[in-house]
């Protein structure tokens, strides 16, 4: 998808987002979020979207969100604002293809639903491996293509609508999974249907 694509789209989808793909994905971000909040430290969200996840990240957490819609941006800031999320420091728009942020900044790094709507995700995952901490962990759930039976019959289909419906149903987990820096940790399909997946990558520690 091209960055206009994702620009026309989210601003279509914000208004309703909660109430369609946020139902559809809520189950593979409460298991992200549950994740993050065993541990400690800094969080960065990319893709934050309408902050769908924000009230639910433990209030020791330090946490940030970006995002490339200003529509979706504006709805989570008002979910934080009306909550009173205090854990939430900040609220950016940003490319998540250029991090405005130094490197090892991050202990932990959330990407749920979005890596399969952003132009060039390997260089988004190449971010993020850069703004990890060594020793980090970057937490992922979205849906990969399959391989076999209808339902990857539907998603080759639908593939070149993917400026049009917001997404790549094509989308390849070794996509995700080429980032030399990072090693997989874990690795698990998710309810329902097992249509969505969820990923652990680790950081090494600096020698």
């Amino acid at each position: 998808m091209d960055i206009e694509a994702v620009k026309t789209s989210y601003a279509r989808w914000a208004p309703i987002y909660d109430r369609t793909f946020g139902a559809v994905t809520h189950s593979g971000r409460r298991r992200a979020v549950d994740y993050i909040n065993s541990r400690a430290g800094s969080v960065l969200e990319v893709g934050v979207g309408t902050g769908l996840s924000l009230e639910h990240y433990d209030p020791g957490l330090k946490v940030t969100g970006v995002d490339f819609s200003a529509q979706m941006l504006s709805k989570a800031q008002a979910k934080v604002r009306a909550l009173k999320l205090k854990h939430v420091v900040a609220l950016r728009q940003m490319d998540a293809r250029v991090l405005d942020f130094p490197d090892d900044n991050f202990d932990t790094i959330a990407a749920m639903h979005v890596l399969s709507v952003v132009p060039e995700p390997e260089r988004v995952m190449s971010e993020i491996a850069r703004v990890l901490k060594p020793g980090g962990r970057v937490v992922i759930t979205n849906h990969f293509m399959r391989t076999q039976g209808i339902l990857a019959l539907l998603e080759r289909l639908s593939a070149p609508f993917a400026n049009t419906i917001g997404w790549h149903s094509d989308f390849h987990i070794e996509t995700v999974l080429q980032e030399r820096k990072l090693e997989v940790e874990q690795h698990k399909t998710l309810p329902p249907l097992g249509m969505m997946t969820f990923l652990v990558l680790t950081k090494a520690d600096a020698v």
